[in-house]
Order: C-alpha cells, then structure tokens, then sequence
C-alpha cells in the first residue's frame, strides 16, 4: 500500500512539474565563432508538428530564443539570427539554426513543448577562433623602428617583448604579403619570448610587423610609414638621352672633320702633279733637241 502511495505521488509530481526530458537532453554542440549552430530538437513520434507550440529558451535571459505558435515564428533575443527547417515539421524537427555566433550566444538552451510536456536541453559551446587584439597575460605586442642604411633602403625593426606562448613575426607590406627578412633573434626569459625581426626595403610605402599567437588566439600588428630617397628615374633619362645626343653629334663633327681633311689632301695632291698633256710637248722638245745632235 505504501509502495502505490509513493508511485502515485512521484506520478502527480511529473505531472505537475510538466517537464518530461527526451532523449536529446544533455547534448553539446560545438561551433567556431562567426560561424552557423544548430541545435537539434525533435519528438520521437515524427509527428507533424506545424501546428504545434514549441518555446526555445536560454538560461539566464527572460527573452525568448524562439517561438512556434500555430504557424507564427518569432525570435525576439535574437532577432533576424534564428530560424527552423519549415520542411522538417511535419516529421516532428524542431531543430534551429543560429547564424553567425558570437561568444555571448554559448550557454544552455532549452527546447520545450508546453502541450506534450516534454522539454530538451542542448549547450551550446562556442570555440574562440578568431584572430585579434586580446588584453590577456603573455599577448604579445610589436614595436617597430626605421633606420636609413648608407648604401641606400630602409632597414626595419621589430621588437617583440615578453611574448607567452612564443609568437610568430613577420613584416608585411600594405597589400598583407610577406616580404623578405632576416633571419629571427630570439631569446628567452622566464619563460617569456624576446624577438627581433629585421627587413630591409627599397620602396617607399606603408609597412607593419605582425605578431600571432594561435594557442590564445591573439593577433596584433603595428605600421610604420616610411620614405626611401629612390633615384630620380625621369632626370636620369633625360641625362641619358642628352649624353647619347651630344656622343651623336660629336661622332658626326669628327666624321666630317676627317672627311674635309682627307678632301683637302686629294685636291693638294692633284694639283702638284703634271697632266699627261703638259708633259707631252717637253718630250717633242727633247726628241727634237736628240735628233740635231745626231746629225751634227
């Protein structure tokens, strides 16, 4: 008798509690910040359920997560982030979607039909992927410096101090490509980090030093703008092109200077020697001359 009295007062408690968990409960969904969660709810008799309250709720906020009312949807914490499967209700789904989660999203959620008393929790876990200035111990931070080098180029400094986990360094130009660096120094501390990396260039331009840590998903870089005295390209042209226009009339005054002189030593030569005609009357002469003294 005892027994029965006991069964029907643990029966009249369920009853009056309302709450009767499913098979879901206790189910964890892990996401990656940014990206979409769903968090499944669903009743084992696959029946439809289109015209059938269901209430997602998250412990700790008043406002609901969503609500199916007889064919009304509203999500009024979330706003224009949730939504459900409208083709799956007829099969009993209840399962939604949450677009784009933030960190504030993780926690505890709750999956209730009110007229079937059943209620389904589900966490949520949302795993910090993204890359980005975190005021947490060992973050590291950069610290960038130029210096003007003789032989022409900018050499770049950057200092990393106190880095925990060790962090990896480099110098990006203004369109994020890694450009060329030296070799890292690294020295250690206390176990914390100390890295100096230099780069030297040649440009003018907008330079930063990155520094990344993935263990605690810490990413912060510092810029610096530098001015390199690059040679004046169009004043060199224009030197160049003087220079190869003067070498131009200078070979042709030359050429022509040779070309007078050995006209002027043709025409000299010419005029010093006798014709064919002028010699011709000096040699009757002398024939004239040779043959008087042969008769004599």
């Amino acid at each position: 008798m005892e027994l029965l009295s006991l069964l029907f007062m643990s029966s009249c408690f369920l009853t009056l509690s309302g709450l009767t968990f499913g098979d879901q409960s206790g189910t964890s969904v892990t996401v990656k910040e940014g990206d979409d969660a769903i968090l499944p709810c669903s009743l084992s008799t696959n029946e439809n359920i289109q015209d059938v309250r269901f209430d997602w709720t998250k412990e700790g906020t008043e406002k609901k997560v969503y609500i199916h009312d007889t064919g009304v949807d509203r999500s009024p914490a979330l706003r224009g982030r949730v939504s459900r499967f409208p083709d799956d209700l007829k099969n009993g789904n209840a399962s939604i979607r949450i677009n784009k989660v933030q960190q504030e999203d993780g926690g505890i959620y709750t999956c209730d039909f009110p007229t079937r008393r059943k209620t389904f929790r589900i966490k949520l876990v949302v795993v910090d992927s993204v890359l980005k200035v975190r005021n947490v111990p060992g973050a590291a931070e950069p610290h960038v410096t130029s210096h003007d080098q003789i032989n022409g180029g900018v050499l770049l400094q950057c200092d990393v101090q106190s880095g925990l986990p060790k962090p990896t360094v480099e110098w990006q130009d203004s369109n994020d490509q890694i450009i060329p660096s030296e070799e890292l120094q690294v020295s250690e501390q206390g176990g914390r980090f100390h890295i100096t990396l230099k780069a030297t260039v040649e440009k003018s331009g907008r330079y930063h030093c990155v520094t990344t840590q993935e263990e605690i998903k810490h990413q912060a870089q510092k810029e610096i703008n530098v001015h390199v005295n690059e040679p004046n390209t169009g004043l060199i042209v224009a030197v160049a092109g003087v220079a190869v226009g003067f070498a131009v009339v200078l070979a042709v005054v030359i050429l022509l200077r040779r070309y007078i002189k050995n006209k002027k030593k043709t025409n000299k030569k010419e005029s010093s020697e006798p014709s064919a005609q002028e010699l011709k009357p000096n040699g009757e002469q002398m024939t004239s001359e040779t043959a008087a003294c042969d008769i004599t």
